[in-house]
Parts: C-alpha cells; structure tokens; sequence
C-alpha cells in the first residue's frame, strides 16, 4: 500500500487549494484517512479525518474552511483548503490506518503568502 500526495503550492492568503491523496490498491479496507501537517519548526499537527463511512471532524484551527471527500472508485482523498492563512504553511500528509497498521505518504507543501 502507497499513499502519494500531491496538489502543495504557493497561494495568496486568501485563496484555495485542493490536496489529493491517491491510495494504491484502494481506500476501502482503511477504516479513516486523515490528512496532518507540519510547519517549519513545530510538530506534526491533525487536520482532519474521512472514516470509512464518511465521518468526518477536523482540527478547530480549520474547521469550516477545509473539507476533507473521498472517492473509493477513484482511490482518491481529498482536502479542500478555503480562505487560507500564512499560519496554514505546512507540509501537508496523507495517513490511513487499516487494521493496526498506518500508513503515511510523502508530505507536499503549501505556502502561504500574506
């Protein structure tokens, strides 16, 4: 199992951006997919999750300006960042938990300017 994620980019405080997360070999066996992040100097932080049946919650700090979908056919997850701020810089990342297992994918990063 791989998780590749991808859609990081430099956007205007503001503005939107989209982050993907492609599951190989599918997302129907994770019980969630979560999406964490890491700025420059502090610790990984939880942005939100998708559970298996479509739950989802998110981190107070984003709650009503990101949205976390999934597509199972698509084995696709992705997170939809509105109304950004420059203290959402961060390496983004992708994590599934089936099973006992996680599973991580690399990071890709957003900056945001001011």
């Amino acid at each position: 199992v791989q998780l590749q994620a991808s859609g990081g980019g430099l956007v205007q405080a503001g503005g939107s951006l989209t982050l993907s997360c492609v599951v190989s070999g599918g997302i129907g066996s994770f019980k969630s997919l979560a999406w964490y992040r890491q700025a420059p100097g502090k610790q990984r932080e939880w942005v939100g999750r998708i559970t298996a049946g479509g739950f989802t919650d998110y981190a107070d700090s984003v709650k009503g300006r990101f949205t976390i979908s999934k597509n199972n056919v698509r084995k696709v997850m992705n997170l939809q960042m509105n109304i950004l701020k420059p203290e959402d810089t961060a390496v983004y990342y992708c994590e599934g938990a089936r099973g006992a297992s996680e599973y991580w994918g690399q990071g890709t990063l957003v900056t945001v300017s001011s």
